[in-house]
């Protein structure tokens, strides 16, 4: 591996680092916005990826002033993928994880979220992409291990969350993997802030249908709830979505899924923290556990994760 593939390496790593970061933040401050200020799931979905979606598509415009925006809309196979990663991949993602936190909180919904991974080593397998490992038993093996243990903290007769929490988190794992798998062809095509901007775009037109943005009573907002509401838009929407994707032209789909770990660290730090969520002894280490299976597999992973 020469210098510049290195340096290519070290840059999607850079990328994909923040862009879970402030996925796993902006899910906390989302949280706070829903429990704590009475905010609608389904408008803020629509707004944010609203918002954030024509801000990106801005942004390729100015960089890149001789460049249309309308690429991806010149076939019909194209139009038609772009449409089909916007509507089951970019706005599930969003709609089923905003859901689980609405429900239960953003530390479990972000780590069942985390399931993504072993959906993609599930896919890889079935489509004999590559064989089943020894190390992809032993991930397998830590997340049902950990994923129970945070789910039900020790006690088996009841949930730590309402069941529709885990329900849309689970869901919300498919729809990761499927965006993240879904992506890698049309970044093969377009530039990532196109197939994103148009992606969230795409879905909050879609939510707009069922969530109007223009229906909001702001006389109730206070800053701090501008504040967050700006946050989310920006980093844990906008900048968290274009830096995963972005990563994908430098690492594999499998890389890019695993080394999002920091998602759900900084999703269980800040709920712990911030919103002082509490957390049992068992679900802290049913939470390391998952955490372990993504180091597990990004640190000791021997074969080639390349397709």
């Amino acid at each position: 591996m020469n210098q510049q593939q290195n340096k290519n390496r070290a840059f999607g790593f850079m990328l994909v680092i923040l862009g879970a970061s402030f996925w796993g933040i902006g899910g906390t401050v989302a949280q706070k916005l829903f429990q704590q200020e009475h905010i609608e799931v389904g408008w803020l979905v629509s707004s944010r990826l609203l918002v954030a979606g024509i801000l990106l598509i801005a942004i390729y415009k100015i960089t890149h002033r001789h460049q249309s925006i309308f690429v991806m809309w010149r076939t019909k196979q194209d139009a038609f993928r772009q449409i089909l990663f916007s509507l089951l991949g970019m706005l599930a993602v969003q709609y089923t994880y905003m859901m689980s936190i609405a429900i239960g909180n953003s530390a479990v919904a972000t780590l069942l979220q985390y399931l993504a991974p072993l959906f993609i080593i599930s896919y890889y397998i079935i489509k004999k992409y590559s064989k089943l490992t020894k190390q992809d038993g032993i991930a397998v093996s830590l997340t049902l291990i950990g994923t129970t243990l945070l789910l039900t903290n020790g006690s088996f007769s009841t949930l730590s969350v309402p069941f529709m929490s885990v329900f849309w988190g689970v869901l919300s794992g498919l729809a990761v993997a499927f965006y993240t798998l879904y992506a890698v062809p049309l970044l093969q095509q377009f530039h990532s802030l196109l197939v994103v901007g148009w992606a969230m775009l795409i879905g909050g037109v879609t939510m707009s249908i069922f969530y109007q943005p223009w229906h909001i009573e702001l006389s109730t907002w206070t800053f701090a709830t501008t504040a967050y509401f700006f946050f989310i838009i920006i980093f844990g929407t906008m900048l968290a979505f274009w830096f995963y994707i972005a990563s994908l032209h430098y690492l594999s789909p499998k890389e890019t899924s695993l080394l999002g770990s920091l998602e759900p660290l900084m999703a269980v730090i800040t709920s712990v923290l911030w919103l002082q969520i509490p957390f049992g002894g068992f679900q802290m280490i049913g939470t390391l556990l998952i955490l372990c299976m993504i180091l597990y597999l990004t640190v000791f992973q021997k074969k080639n994760l390349e397709l």
